[in-house]
């Protein structure tokens, strides 16, 4: 790993699902039997993983924008989420990069379109929760891809926005880190392949988790 002096980044924002735990399928599979349930159009799973990313109040007015009560749709969604037993593992190398991260001593932080419960479950469920020192979630802040848990990760540890980097799977991540003015690794086996990322101009497009640590 990179001594202290090499390091061109601090502080290490990765986003969670597709960029760290495998859960585009779960989720895809969930907000389909969603759209059966309520008798609604089912989105193609193309249409799903174009909103992986986004808070869930954002993501209801886009695939089912033909029904209003979109708080019954979340309610539905996460009853649904709950029940799956759809597997959702981490991505193979993940538990080796943050610990290698973690030891080398940089600064792990999470900013992901999921609901504080949510991360906070999973987050215990890996074991990977005592390696981040900092998270934002959907319900700390406005969703992705406005700035503003980019901001706020940077505001907790004082670090400044061209020594971090936000390393993320969908447009909506490279996007907010664009906004915010700071680096950004797209990897392309989730959400978005890699022509579709390459439009946000971030410094490396990634197939696997062990090439992330090649560009910190």
């Amino acid at each position: 790993m990179l001594n202290s002096k090499e390091k061109a980044f601090d502080l290490i924002i990765f986003d969670w699902d597709g960029t760290l735990m495998d859960t585009v399928g779960k989720i895809v599979s969930c907000m389909q039997s969603v759209a059966q349930e309520l008798m609604l159009p089912v989105p193609t799973e193309q249409q799903v993983r174009d909103v992986i990313g986004l808070s869930l109040p954002n993501i209801m007015p886009i695939l089912f924008s033909q029904h209003h009560d979109h708080q019954q749709i979340i309610d539905c969604y996460r009853r649904h989420h709950l029940a799956s037993d759809y597997p959702t593992p981490l991505f193979e190398g993940v538990e080796e990069l943050i610990k290698q991260l973690h030891e080398a001593g940089y600064l792990l932080a999470i900013a992901t379109g999921k609901a504080r419960e949510g991360l906070d479950r999973v987050l215990e469920l890996t074991g990977l929760g005592q390696y981040f020192h900092a998270s934002r979630c959907a319900s700390d802040a406005q969703s992705k891809p406005h700035p503003e848990m980019l901001h706020a990760l940077l505001g907790y540890f004082d670090v400044a926005a061209n020594k971090a980097i936000m390393v993320g799977d969908s447009i909506h991540d490279l996007t907010m880190a664009n906004n915010a003015k700071m680096a950004s690794i797209g990897v392309s086996y989730g959400a978005h392949n890699e022509v579709t990322l390459s439009t946000l101009k971030p410094l490396a497009i990634v197939d696997r988790v062990s090439a992330i640590r090649d560009y910190l």
